[in-house]
């Protein structure tokens, strides 16, 4: 998409079918967005950088979807000022189905906020992207 407001970001491929709500959401409200698969842990400067330069590149607001230890969100919080929503995702590799990334996605230290919502629930981090964007979101994607 062009101009693309929302950026939704991944640690792996195999995340893309439980955000898929994320993008549908934001098709349908008509808000551009891009996606992209960058790995907290297997590619530390890509996140960095990608944290970086959203605002330059046109973001306004980032979604990161990320199981088990859920780094993602942090790391993009800690490398922008923009606000980063987090979703925390279900691992089959998980003993505690998700809650293990909810508790890693809510509990940010002081000064590196993440806003959280519930687990596999990305239609809601939308949704919640949307409403950080208010109407000016549509407005600006439909240029």
């Amino acid at each position: 998409m062009s101009n693309p407001l929302v950026g939704i970001v991944v640690g792996s491929e195999s995340d893309r079918p439980r955000m898929q709500a994320a993008m549908d959401e934001l098709e349908a409200r008509g808000i551009a967005h891009e996606f992209e698969v960058r790995s907290a842990h297997r590619q530390p400067d890509a996140v960095a950088e990608y944290g970086r330069t959203a605002r330059e590149r046109g973001l306004r607001v980032l979604i990161a979807g990320a199981g088990l230890a859920a780094a993602l969100p942090g790391v993009l919080a800690a490398h922008t000022d923009l606000p980063v929503i987090g979703v925390p995702l279900r691992s089959s590799l998980s003993v505690l189905d998700g809650l293990d990334a909810l508790l890693s996605i809510a509990q940010m230290p002081p000064g590196v906020p993440v806003a959280c919502v519930g687990v596999d629930n990305a239609k809601n981090a939308a949704v919640l992207a949307a409403r950080i964007l208010g109407p000016i979101g549509s407005l600006e994607s439909a240029q």
